[in-house]
């Protein structure tokens, strides 16, 4: 089996990374492909509950609790350091198609960056730094770009690109 394709998509926040990926994983998934996502989050979040089991056995001190059900699981585990990108890629599953991870704009990773004019941002790898790694831009507006410009209001645009990359 070989390894899944990664895209990465960054942007300003605000920009709607969540909800145009929200558009194209369905988009991805009808025509066959098995997809994953991992999500960047700068903020505290918490998954898990007061008065619910898993929160107990981490309340008590569990480094690592897997919560498992017949359709899904979640994996609780306190870091001191946030994990690297490839132990995120290899915890979301070798059995994918393709992950798409939304942030990690510092990463490796092949980006597709989002564009809104009404933000009145710049780039970000296409502002201070030049990321090498940056794939294609999908905007709102046109843009004169190194790279190709995708419509960042047309999923169906953005996974054909995607596929596109798949092919050998």
């Amino acid at each position: 089996m070989s390894s899944p394709l990664v895209i990465s998509f960054v942007a300003h926040s605000g920009t709607g990374k969540t909800t145009l990926l929200e558009r194209l994983i369905p988009v991805l998934k009808e025509q066959g492909y098995r997809v994953g996502a991992i999500k960047h989050d700068a903020h505290r979040f918490e998954i898990d509950h007061p008065g619910k089991d898993s929160y107990r056995l981490t309340a008590a001190g569990a480094d690592s609790m897997l919560l498992c059900s017949g359709e899904k699981l979640a994996l609780v585990r306190r870091h001191q350091q946030p994990p690297p990108i490839e132990a995120l890629l290899e915890l979301c599953g070798s059995d994918l198609d393709i992950i798409l991870t939304e942030g990690f704009k510092q990463s490796y990773l092949p980006k597709i960056e989002l564009h809104r004019d009404s933000l009145g941002r710049p780039l970000i790898c296409r502002g201070e730094r030049h990321d090498e790694t940056l794939i294609a831009v999908a905007s709102d507006t046109p843009l004169e770009l190194d790279v190709p410009l995708l419509d960042l209001n047309d999923p169906q645009q953005i996974a054909d690109f995607i596929i596109a990359r798949m092919s050998p």
